[in-house]
């Protein structure tokens, strides 16, 4: 017999189904009904899974933080911890841009009108901020403390940086050369500036 599937797993699952419709109707255009639809299942089955609107988000951020954390890891082993998060930054530029844009867009739409939703958006950049500033302290030989509090403002413009560009891929398309070229002209600069920064004695 196959293994039973989990309540967990059965949630990710009916999050992958959904995150199309939720990213193309938007979190006030789309419908319970609508969300049930796409995961092919009963509003009243679909409730049992997820009461709100607000928690299909949060389910969201949860599950793309889990995602987020497992790269940000990778990063942290790499035995090139700068270069490999570059190319993770890179890589966000790209199809996974494509894909998570518009629902970013609206995820961040619906946290100005939300509060809620708002307090979850704002503990996922404070967590990326930290995954950063982890990678930061390793290149530099410091703490992460002195880390975080050190490049708080170059681990946010990072991030800032693949929002942008991914809420923007999703509206526009991808980006023009010339913009591609000047984004990674930031995010070298600041890495450099990471690089040379190495904690004395």
């Amino acid at each position: 017999m196959p293994p039973a599937v989990t309540p967990e797993l059965r949630s990710h699952e009916i999050l992958a189904s959904i995150r199309q419709a939720f990213a193309e109707k938007g979190f006030d255009g789309a419908s319970m009904q609508d969300l049930a639809r796409a995961a092919g299942m009963s509003v009243g089955n679909f409730y049992r899974y997820f009461p709100s609107k607000a928690a299909i988000v949060q389910a969201m951020c949860g599950l793309d933080m889990a995602g987020i954390q497992q790269e940000f890891a990778d990063v942290q082993t790499s035995d090139a911890p700068l270069q490999c998060l570059r190319d993770r930054i890179i890589g966000h530029f790209g199809d996974a841009a494509l894909k998570d844009g518009q629902l970013w867009a609206e995820i961040t739409a619906a946290s100005i009108r939300k509060p809620e939703i708002g307090v979850v958006a704002r503990q996922m950049e404070e967590d990326i901020t930290t995954f950063i500033a982890t990678i930061f302290a390793r290149i530099t030989n410091r703490s992460v403390e002195d880390a975080r509090s050190r490049y708080e403002g170059e681990c946010q413009i990072l991030i800032l940086l693949v929002k942008g560009m991914a809420t923007r891929t999703a509206q526009f398309g991808p980006a023009t050369p010339a913009l591609a070229a000047e984004v990674m002209r930031v995010v070298d600069g600041i890495l450099n500036r990471i690089s040379n920064d190495i904690a004395k004695g």
